[in-house]
């Protein structure tokens, strides 16, 4: 082999260790462009995870039993920052292994008197209801003539519609009186809905525990014209 077909051999290995060096560039390239996406995804779903978890959360309102403070459609701004209760479990679980996942009670604060709140009751999973609170552990609670009473101490509940104040029970459940009064054992809150005679709460269910209550309603942001704080 003289010197000029050995250098055009030794050009042609060149170009082709050029060629495969470049393809394997590029599979490189392709395969390390997907990985960033993949973890640019993870790293989003994580955070979402994250804030609606531990900061904020929107929720929908689904039924009547907070009119006229909420109504159908709604949606409301849920804040978890000042207290809120996190079910570590998965969406395909059934209600009972829902129900006896682990739970994280976090938050700057603990539930007051008449929040209203995103809760949830027992059998019944992760479903979320919104009620208000209206007795906290260790209240004595009873209703007598369509007014709630806390502790001896009548409330008015101006955001209360007169139409739908209950005079005894709702939905034929009766409510408790002056002379045997409910009672909420600790650890544990009292919810109502504001349409006293349309509303599954702690009248049927009882009182709820610290771990059920899942975020503090701030306003409603949906649909734009009815944009409001909640009292």
């Amino acid at each position: 082999m003289d010197g000029r077909k050995a250098s055009e051999l030794e050009e042609n290995n060149k170009e082709l260790a050029g060629k495969e060096n470049k393809k394997e560039k590029e599979k490189k390239s392709v395969g390390r462009e997907i990985l960033e996406w993949v973890l640019t995804l993870l790293v989003a779903v994580v955070a979402a995870l994250l804030i609606r978890s531990f900061i904020f959360e929107p929720v929908r309102v689904d039924g009547a039993s907070m009119n006229d403070t909420l109504t159908d459609g709604d949606i409301m701004f849920v804040s978890k920052w000042d207290y809120n209760s996190v079910w570590l479990c998965f969406p395909w679980q059934t209600d009972e292994a829902k129900e006896s996942s682990a739970r994280l009670a976090s938050g700057l604060g603990e539930p007051q008197r008449f929040d209203v709140v995103v809760c949830r009751y027992p059998n019944r999973g992760d479903t979320n209801f919104v009620k208000r609170i209206v007795g906290l552990p260790g209240d004595s609670i009873y209703i007598k003539e369509g007014y709630l009473y806390v502790n001896g101490e009548k409330y008015e509940e101006e955001y209360i519609n007169d139409e739908y104040r209950v005079k005894g029970g709702s939905n034929g459940w009766t409510f408790r009186s002056e002379e045997d009064p409910y009672v909420v054992p600790e650890g544990c809150y009292f919810v109502m809905g504001d349409h006293r005679n349309n509303s599954n709460d702690s009248r049927a269910q009882g009182a709820i525990t610290r771990d059920m209550i899942v975020g503090h309603v701030r306003f409603v942001f949906w649909p734009l014209n009815t944009w409001r704080g909640i009292q």
